[in-house]
């Protein structure tokens, strides 16, 4: 489903814009809140097979950082701190999560320009290699996954 998609892009750059801030060269995008029956695809890797494979590839402790959220909710609580954390304890492998947009004073700050930008008609900014953002998603932007066959 995200393998080329406006989506997928916006998170990989995303990403990238983080790890590079932080200094960290070696990076990956995973995903979590799977939601939906085993046939119907959904964003992968997921994060916590991902956490496994870096484990088994040497990793000795990782990040995460839940770029696609801007607060700290059940989702966010739940995938991470409750589920990737136990997965990477089994496994041996040193996690911490950093913390979420949510009010810190600079994404307050980024969310008023935005207001300001659509209300008054400003220049608008961005960051990466995207360039700002349409108001309106394009109709064809997010084609519907194909189906799995079913598992047995």
């Amino acid at each position: 489903m995200a393998v080329g998609s406006d989506y997928e892009a916006q998170l990989r750059e995303t990403a990238r814009l983080v790890a590079a801030a932080v200094g960290c060269g070696d990076w990956d995008l995973a995903y979590q809140s799977r939601i939906g029956p085993p046939t119907q695809p959904w964003l992968e890797p997921d994060v916590r097979n991902h956490l496994t494979a870096l484990k088994v590839r040497g990793v000795e402790a990782v990040v995460l950082s839940p770029t696609g959220f801007v607060s700290d909710h059940m989702e966010v609580a739940y995938d991470l701190d409750t589920e990737a954390k136990r997965r990477a304890q089994e496994i041996g492998l040193h996690m911490v999560r950093a913390a979420t947009a949510g009010t810190h004073p600079a994404f307050v700050s980024m969310v008023r320009e935005l207001v300001v930008e659509r209300t008054e008609g400003s220049g608008r900014r961005a960051l990466g290699k995207g360039g700002p953002r349409p108001d309106a998603w394009a109709i064809d932007c997010c084609p519907p996954p194909m189906a799995r066959p079913p598992q047995r």
